[in-house]
C-alpha cells in the first residue's frame, strides 16, 4: 500500500489525534537526496539532510550483477532513507506528547 493510500484512509476514518503526515517528512527533506554508487560493487546509498542538518541513510544492494539499474537502486535507497525519516519524527512526535502529560 502507498503512503498516498494510507493517508486517504487516515482522512477518511477521521483519525485526526497528531500525527505525522507526508507532508511533515517533505517539510524536514529539505535539500534534494544526494546518491552514491560504491566504485565496483552494486551498492547504492541516498542520503538526506534534514532541515535541522541532520542526515539520514538509505541502502539498495543488488545481488546479482545482471540486475543491477542505477534508477532503480536510487528509487529504493530514497524510500528506505524516508523510511527512517518517518522514525524519527514518530519518535519525536511521541516524546512531545509524553512530556506534555
Amino acid at each position: 500500500m502507498s503512503t498516498e493510500e494510507i493517508e486517504k484512509m487516515i482522512q477518511e476514518k477521521g483519525l485526526t489525534a497528531p500525527r505525522i503526515t507526508p507532508e511533515r517528512i517533505e517539510e524536514v527533506c529539505t535539500n534534494p537526496p544526494q546518491f552514491y554508487v560504491f566504485s565496483g560493487t552494486m551498492m547504492t546509498v541516498c542520503c538526506l539532510e534534514l532541515a535541522n542538518g541532520f542526515c539520514v541513510v538509505g541502502e539498495s544492494a543488488c545481488a546479482s550483477p545482471e540486475n543491477f539499474n542505477a534508477e532503480l537502486g536510487e528509487q529504493i535507497a530514497f524510500r528506505n532513507a524516508k523510511q527512517k525519516v518517518w522514525a524519527l519524527e514518530g519518535y519525536l512526535l511521541r516524546q512531545r506528547l509524553h512530556e506534555k502529560k
